[in-house]
């Protein structure tokens, strides 16, 4: 790329004219992990400290590293939304201490090196544009700077959100736009966490913790340990010590 208007061009064009089959969200992070030094990306998003679900990415693996966030509430997402970038060069080194769970999860799948631009809105953190690369080393360069204008421009998909919804609640027609980004939230988390408060008479905090406890031992994510639940394929012990035959907890 000759030069960082040139970037921001391709970028911003990525999005107009891409793939028409993907959302508008899914086009920039293709752009990322052609324009950019990485080999995957994701816009998440937040709400209240909590992942809300993957907006937009590039593969299946960025959306994993996605659910993994989630499952283990910890990531760099989540501290990109909290206090700025977040640039982990080299997750295998000793010294990366920050994410013990989630980047275990992550070297399973053979990622080098993460990084976490946050995405605002009026002025708050909104989610984050999540890359990720298999071989460690830094972000520098145009990736760099092409990786805050996309963290920019994933923003725009957004706002085109609220303002729809601006528009059909002023025309009284049809459903909020906004329920596009509610259909993102984990509702089968969310519905297998009152299930477990039902079967083991336990709070929503303590159910939704068993619940990710399961997933870590397991090494699935949370989603999918909720659906075992929603369809009653699983159900979690009241003494979740308990050992199944493999020696693994449930």
């Amino acid at each position: 790329m000759d030069s960082i208007a040139e970037l921001r061009a391709s970028l911003g064009g990525a999005m107009r004219d891409g793939d028409p089959t993907l959302s508008v969200a899914d086009r920039l992070c293709h752009a990322c992990v052609d324009l950019l030094d990485v080999d995957g990306a994701a816009v998440s998003l937040m709400l209240e400290g909590s992942s809300q679900g993957t907006f937009g990415s590039s593969d299946g693996l960025s959306r994993q590293l996605d659910e993994f966030q989630f499952t283990f509430g910890e990531g760099p997402c989540m501290d990109a939304v909290r206090a700025g970038p977040v640039f982990a060069a080299n997750i295998a080194d000793v010294a990366e201490t920050r994410w013990p769970a989630f980047v275990g999860s992550a070297l399973d799948l053979g990622i080098g090196a993460l990084f976490a631009l946050p995405i605002s809105l009026a002025n708050s953190h909104v989610g984050a544009l999540d890359l990720y690369r298999h071989a460690p080393g830094p972000l520098f360069g145009n990736s760099l700077l092409g990786g805050l204008m996309a963290a920019e421009l994933a923003a725009l998909p957004l706002l085109d959100m609220i303002s729809a919804e601006a528009e059909l609640a002023t025309s009284g027609q049809g459903e909020p736009a906004w329920n596009q980004l509610a259909s993102l939230a984990r509702v089968e988390v969310y519905q297998a966490t009152g299930m477990v408060m039902a079967q083991l008479g336990v709070g929503p905090v303590e159910a939704l913790a068993r619940l990710r406890a399961h997933a870590f031992a397991q090494g699935l994510t949370a989603s999918q340990v909720a659906w075992s639940i929603v369809e009653r394929e699983l159900s979690l012990e009241p003494d979740n010590e308990r050992t199944d035959t493999g020696g693994r907890h449930r």
